[in-house]
């Protein structure tokens, strides 16, 4: 029994083919744990910067977003602008009533 296991181990057949399973085991080992290291590199990236990754996702639709506000921000601005005007209208036309109401006022007192 202990000669044929020596003759077994002597041949070169076996003996390669285990060790090239163990090395290509520990290769792929390897692999999976870089990546597993990988992963967990990049996780712990991501959690410390959240908002610049956040930051990227979210530039698209800001660039997009600010035609139209920027619309209805003139829109705004219009309907101030006619709104002033009306007031600045209506206040000179109220100036202008009390001088002639006063005036009529004086006229009937004296």
């Amino acid at each position: 029994m202990a000669a044929a296991g020596a003759g077994a181990l002597s041949e070169g057949g076996a003996g390669a083919i285990d060790y090239s399973v163990h090395e290509a085991w520990n290769e792929a080992t390897n692999v999976y744990l870089l990546a597993v290291l990988a992963s967990l590199a990049l996780l712990v990236y991501a959690r410390r910067n959240k908002r610049k990754i956040m930051r990227i996702f979210t530039l698209p639709p800001a660039a997009e977003a600010p035609q139209e506000p920027n619309f209805y921000d003139s829109m705004k601005k219009i309907r101030l602008r006619q709104q002033l005007e009306m007031y600045s209208m209506a206040r000179k036309y109220d100036q202008q009533q009390p001088q002639k109401q006063t005036d009529s006022v004086q006229l009937s007192v004296e």
